[in-house]
């Protein structure tokens, strides 16, 4: 783990360099007042030096505007290095995030990715600032006053050093509870944005159904966690601060009474004994910082795990001879499909299709059948493992295939349409982002929605909020139909695409979904049996398997399971009538 930190300085370690100087260069000045300081009880003041005396406070003044200057890119420049160190990470984060499978985004809500994105991030880059800065800084003052004291009282100096082993003892002891205290806050923090990030997006679902009071139970509950989380770290924190400051305070204990008995039996003078309690300062202001810095440290650590934990995620990847698609025809075949999401319970079975290039073919059947998973697996969303069967397009399985260019080929229209924060021009141009203004105007009419677009004030630059949410249900599918007339790919697939439509705005979608279909190899999971009586191949997906196959007509005379479900979906219309 340390080496991957590290990497993250390579590309700004001339800058660490200059600003670790600085730190050194801070830490030499911090010793001249001690040295100063001996010299002026000892020699300056009492030999009446006052010339000496002056120049000495000049110097002193003139060290200490350096150092202010130097605090000053350490403070700038070094915080500079933590930011640039975040913001490479948080682009690599972002970077793996878009490589992951569809697996990992089922087993990992928003508001926790957004946490290590977010607050997770920050932590490392305070550490990644302060980190060097503190143990340099530290460091060097604890040896150079070690040193000095040691010219003043070799002895005295011992005595008091004695009781760093018992203060490394206490830090090593008492930091193991804190650092999972720490741990077990981050995660509770995360679980808060996951439940502000949910309750946020389905603040319409929660008016709709007066549920206000139970998403404020909800994140309540989270809250509390939080809470305990926190009072067991800051718990653990101050049983760590207040063990390791009762130790640093011995430190000015043992000067005080060992360091009187020393001056008391002549084995220093008052001006030794001055000066060593002030370089002892500086040798107990550094340790404080060390202990501080535990905090910091801890947090910085928990941080860059919890951003490892996602970049060691196995992201999605090419095989080594994996080629192009290219020049699609659009002939699809699934052999003897086997699939379960965990690996154990399976939800395909042998499944065994044929689509041929510019056919469409219907899944219909009960929810929960394995129709939805067919149509993920077609773009390799998921993988396929060696031996459950196989995908192909124009005879190639498409796992010798690149993820991109099977993606590419693929146009996918579904119930829930997601659209992008930003104009309709930008949500319709994600179908192909070096499309002419002019190809999207064009895609826009063949989805039958440009005259509505005209109808706006500021016609395709107009702002849909949020997911689309100042648009109705119809016109956020005909959006999403004229994205893929933009992409013009060779395979399609529509999943439920009007079930969640009213009768009316069906009919109209319909039409336009009629003409994205035309010279397309079309795969359709339909929930309205009405919409797919003109396929040239019906399919029947019940628990997994194909139990039936055959054109509307061919499976009406089967007087099958499809027949039933055609049946009692149009006496329940009838009903309703």
């Amino acid at each position: 783990m340390l080496k991957r930190f590290i990497a993250y300085y390579r590309p700004h370690k001339k800058l660490l360099v200059m600003d670790l100087l600085a730190s050194l260069l801070i830490s030499l000045i911090g010793m001249v007042y001690p040295v100063v300081t001996n010299r002026m009880l000892n020699d300056y003041i009492p030999n009446r030096m006052y010339s000496t005396i002056v120049i000495a406070g000049l110097l002193v003044l003139f060290l200490y505007t350096v150092r202010m200057l130097m605090r000053y890119f350490v403070q700038f420049y070094g915080h500079m290095i933590g930011v640039r160190m975040q913001s490479r990470m948080r682009r690599d984060l972002f970077a793996h995030l878009e490589k992951l499978p569809f697996s990992f985004y089922d087993n990992n809500e928003t508001g926790r990715i957004m946490t290590r994105i977010t607050s997770d991030l920050f932590e490392v880059c305070e550490l990644a600032h302060h980190g060097p800065e503190n143990l340099l800084i530290s460091s060097v003052m604890i040896i150079l006053s070690f040193t000095y004291l040691m010219t003043i009282e070799p002895i005295l100096t011992l005595i008091v050093f004695a009781c760093v082993p018992i203060l490394v003892v206490v830090t090593i002891r008492m930091r193991r509870p804190m650092r999972k205290a720490f741990d077990d806050r981050r995660k509770s923090n995360a679980t808060i944005n996951a439940a502000v990030e949910s309750s946020v997006t389905g603040i319409r679902v929660t008016k709709a159904y007066t549920n206000a009071a139970r998403e404020v139970e909800k994140f309540e509950k989270g809250d509390l966690e939080f809470v305990k989380a926190s009072r067991d770290a800051y718990r653990a924190m101050g049983m760590f601060f207040s063990s390791t400051s009762f130790v640093t305070d011995v430190f000015n204990v043992i000067i005080l009474i060992a360091g009187g008995l020393f001056l008391y039996n002549g084995r220093i003078n008052f001006g030794e004994y001055s000066t060593f309690i002030v370089s002892v300062n500086l040798f107990i202001g550094p340790v404080n910082t060390l202990i501080n810095f535990m905090e910091q440290f801890q947090n910085g650590v928990s941080g860059f795990k919890r951003f490892l934990e996602i970049m060691d995620e196995k992201p999605e990847t090419d095989a080594e001879d994996a080629v192009e698609l290219k020049d699609v025809r659009g002939d699809i075949e699934f052999r003897n499909v086997d699939y379960a999401y965990d690996g154990v319970h399976p939800v395909l079975h042998g499944v065994d299709l044929k689509i041929k290039k510019g056919q469409k073919l219907a899944l219909v059947g009960p929810s929960g059948g394995g129709k939805t998973t067919l149509c993920h697996l077609l773009p390799h969303f998921y993988e396929l493992e060696k031996g459950h069967g196989a995908i192909l397009i124009d005879g190639k399985d498409i796992r010798s295939l690149t993820l991109d260019s099977v993606r590419r080929s693929i146009g996918i229209v579904q119930q829930d349409v997601f659209l992008f924060v930003g104009t309709i021009r930008d949500n319709i141009l994600y179908g192909r982002p070096d499309a002419t203004f002019e190809e999207v105007q064009e895609a826009a009419r063949r989805a039958n929605i440009h005259d509505y677009i005209m109808t706006l004030e500021k016609g395709y630059d107009t702002e849909i909020g949020e997911r689309g949410v100042k648009l109705s249900g119809g016109q956020k599918q005909r959006l999403s139909i004229a994205r893929v007339f933009l992409k013009d790919p060779a395979i399609l697939i529509l999943d439920e695409a009007t079930s969640a439509l009213d009768n009316t705005t069906e009919v109209l979608i319909q039409q336009s979904l009629d003409e994205l279909c035309k010279g397309r190899t079309t795969l359709v999971v339909a929930h309205r049996l009405s919409t797919i009586r003109g396929a040239d191949e019906i399919a029947v997906v019940i628990g997994g398997s194909i139990t039936e196959r055959g054109t509307h007509e061919e499976l009406m005379a089967k007087d099958g399971t499809y027949k039933k479900l055609y049946s009692l979906q149009f006496r329940d219309s009838d009903l309703l009538e």
